[in-house]
């Protein structure tokens, strides 16, 4: 628990939360005693493994971020060793997944939490079609220092995984995975249109809830509108046939016989 709780400067705070969420309820039952010895013993240890399973995940007091990258910013000299550690991180980071609309543009940055050299080298590579993290798999596409990678329209070819590598010199120090998902634009236009067209069956003309000032949140209400004005129309044009069918059938003379017009 000591070396959990060594995190770094400005995550104090959270490590207080942490502490008073896991373990200070237990202490405070413990001084009640509402239950036996043997049974805080258990429940203390547990308590004692979801705090370290929580601290850890906080930056470190030598200044390492999870959780990839070799960070030489954070190594903390080992007195057993006389050498320096690293913060044992994996250079490969977990697959970040964007799902991407066809024809639209993709950005993906190659960022980090940590400070980087002066002289990195950017590699970008590209495995198609798959989501992996298997070097071989990937094939080289630029090579520089620029981090951003660009696609202005997205298409089902670029649909796959992308990795940047850095580089300082000739050591690897981190690689960021990006797996591209393409969905179609023809797809995403029917889903709109089949959401329109089953808003217009709802009884009474109930219209589901969205979000506040997304775009979403207008085509219910232009789907409830263009219904009733096609509604009022369709009235309007039964009415006027009504009207043109009365006036258009002549009045009927009824005959006087002659012995009303002597009486």
């Amino acid at each position: 628990m000591i070396e959990a709780a060594r995190v770094g400067e400005g995550f104090d705070k959270k490590l207080k939360e942490i502490l008073l969420a896991e373990i200070m309820p237990m202490v405070q039952e413990f001084d009640q005693k509402l239950n036996s010895e043997k049974v805080y013993e258990q429940r203390f240890q547990t308590a004692a493994d979801n705090f370290i399973a929580a601290a850890s995940k906080l930056p470190r007091a030598s200044g390492c971020f999870p959780p990839c990258g070799y960070q030489s910013a954070g190594a903390v000299y080992n007195c057993m060793t006389c050498s320096y550690d690293s913060c044992e991180f994996p250079l490969d980071c977990p697959v970040e997944e964007i799902e991407v609309t066809e024809n639209s543009r993709s950005r993906l940055w190659c960022d980090v939490p940590f400070d980087l050299p002066a002289d990195i080298e950017v590699i970008w590579s590209f495995a198609e079609e798959v989501k992996t993290q298997q070097l071989e798999e990937f094939k080289e596409v630029t090579t520089g220092v620029d981090r951003l990678y660009s696609i202005p329209s997205t298409s089902f070819q670029h649909q796959g995984t992308y990795q940047c590598e850095i580089y300082s010199g000739r050591f690897s120090i981190v690689r960021l995975y990006f797996y591209i998902k393409v969905t179609p634009q023809a797809v995403v236009g029917h889903t709109e249109l089949q959401e329109i067209f089953d808003l217009s069956l709802l009884p009474g003309g109930q219209l589901g809830p969205a979000p506040e000032g997304s775009p979403d949140s207008f085509l219910p209400r232009l789907s409830f509108l263009l219904t009733a004005c096609l509604t009022c129309s369709l009235l309007l044009l039964f009415l006027s046939l009504g009207a043109f069918f009365w006036l258009s059938v002549p009045e009927k003379e009824i005959p006087i016989s002659n012995e009303e017009e002597v009486l």
